[in-house]
């Protein structure tokens, strides 16, 4: 069973929005029978769907690494521009909150030029994709600006590390200016009712080193999302589109319950890492044999315990962060992924229907999805396709075994938990919704195609 997310739960309930309405739904191409990853799916040419309640801006080429202001970082050329540590700008002190040590680090920084946000937002959510070998890490801040003309400070949205051994990765709580505060992963406006909002911001990306080395993180892509959702308690139907269903591996978190407790309390509360490992995979990839050596040879898909080994926040105590699970992706050969909002289950069928298989967010009480047999305050699923009739086919991972992981839900009934932002709780209690957010993965020799529907919903 899914454990109840109370941290997503305070902040949903601190992210009033100022209207009401739904984002109508859009048109995606028809196909049928399931394909593997990488086949065209006929929707090049295809206008974008626009997404009036979101924004992600996303730093990943080289002209746009150079518009950025480099304080001993360097531009890395090539398929995949990026920055590394060149000359380091200085050397600072780390006291790690979760291991008690404090240790000297060299560090560089890029910052982004000011990305305005359409809309001004009440969130934002930061998302990276990285490469920090053993001796190093980074960090990631947003500053921006409110629209009554006031700045915030520079926030920490996460201090990442793929592994384990330097530092912890780790968010940091207690993070307020009186107008805005950090829940977890999250920017937030406290008081949304106002009609306050940030309308722009920018991102600043530290690296860090040993040292005396020649180690260096290197970053191929920052952005973040921005959104303004309104309260909606219900969102339009849509019309269905697609038929077509992809080859995805199937794995439950619950066959790993009570496993490694120090990471989320075990198996049962794996949602996260459990859905993201199943779309690394998809795309080919998976940890070597020699990553797994730490993993107690009797338990089965030692890789989900691997991920959420290597999502888990230790500040926030959970595998399910954001963009750590985004991240830990990307730690794969050429994987990438953002954290993202879409506005309609027809943003969800363009990439279906591309190849591009999402992870989702939804919370519900167990009588509003038929067939899933529990309630939830929060929960990650993988979306891999649609029946004729339109209904979801999701990787569920709360499910007793991998054969049974595979779960149709009524589209009717799916697209309302996943895209609403307020709810009932079981109780009659007003509650949040998560409103569209998901997580998109996918490799890097993805098809034009592929390309065009991740522009299509905003991500380039």
């Amino acid at each position: 069973m899914p454990r109840s997310a109370s941290r997503r739960t305070v902040l949903a309930a601190a992210l009033a929005a100022a209207a009401a309405g739904a984002a109508p739904a859009a048109s995606a191409s028809a196909l049928a029978a399931p394909v593997a990853p990488g086949t065209p799916a006929g929707t090049a040419g295809r206008p974008p769907l626009g997404n009036s309640l979101a924004d992600y801006h996303g730093w990943a080429s080289a002209p746009a690494w150079r518009r950025g202001s480099a304080r001993g970082t360097r531009l890395v050329p090539g398929r995949r521009p990026g920055i590394e540590i060149g000359r380091p700008a200085g050397r600072t002190d780390y006291a790690d909150p979760h291991t008690g040590t404090t240790a000297s680090w060299e560090y560089a920084t890029w910052t982004s030029p000011v990305h305005r946000l359409a809309p001004p937002a009440t969130e934002v959510v930061a998302s990276w994709n990285a490469a920090t070998p053993a001796g190093t890490w980074l960090m990631v801040e947003l500053r921006g600006t409110y629209s009554d003309g006031g700045r915030t400070p520079w926030y920490v949205m996460g201090r990442w590390a793929a592994g384990d051994a330097d530092i912890r990765r780790t968010t940091v709580d207690d993070q307020s200016d009186g107008k805005s505060s950090i829940w977890t992963d999250t920017f937030a406006i406290d008081d949304a009712a106002s009609g306050l909002r940030l309308v722009d911001y920018q991102l600043r990306v530290t690296l860090y080193r040993k040292p005396g080395t020649d180690a260096t993180p290197r970053v191929w892509r920052v952005g973040a999302m921005g959104s303004d959702v309104p309260d909606r308690f219900e969102v339009a139907a849509s019309t269905p589109r697609l038929s077509r269903e992809l080859v995805v591996p199937r794995y439950s978190q619950n066959i790993h319950a009570g496993r490694y407790p120090e990471y989320d309390n075990g198996g049962e509360a794996w949602c996260s890492p459990t859905s993201s490992q199943m779309i690394i995979e998809y795309w080919g990839r998976k940890p070597t044999a020699a990553d797994l050596e730490w993993v107690n040879p009797d338990y089965d898909d030692p890789q989900v315990c691997h991920a959420a080994r290597f999502t888990f926040d230790y500040q926030y105590e959970g595998c399910g962060n954001w963009p750590f699970n985004t991240a830990y992706a990307s730690s794969y050969r050429d994987m990438n992924g953002v954290v993202t909002r879409l506005g309609s289950l027809a943003d969800a069928e363009l990439l279906v229907a591309a190849g591009i298989p999402l992870i989702t967010s939804q919370s519900f009480i167990e009588e509003e999805l038929d067939g899933a047999g529990y309630g939830t305050a929060g929960h990650l699923m993988t979306v891999v396709g649609f029946t004729k009739d339109g209904d979801v086919v999701a990787n569920d991972p709360a499910s007793p075994d991998n054969p049974a992981v595979r779960h149709v839900y009524k589209r009717r009934q799916w697209e309302n938990i996943w895209l609403r932002t307020k709810r009932y709780d079981a109780s009659g209690a007003v509650r949040s919704g998560t409103g569209g957010i998901c997580y998109v993965l996918w490799g890097s020799e993805i098809t034009g195609a592929q390309k065009a529907a991740l522009a299509a919903v905003g991500i380039r």
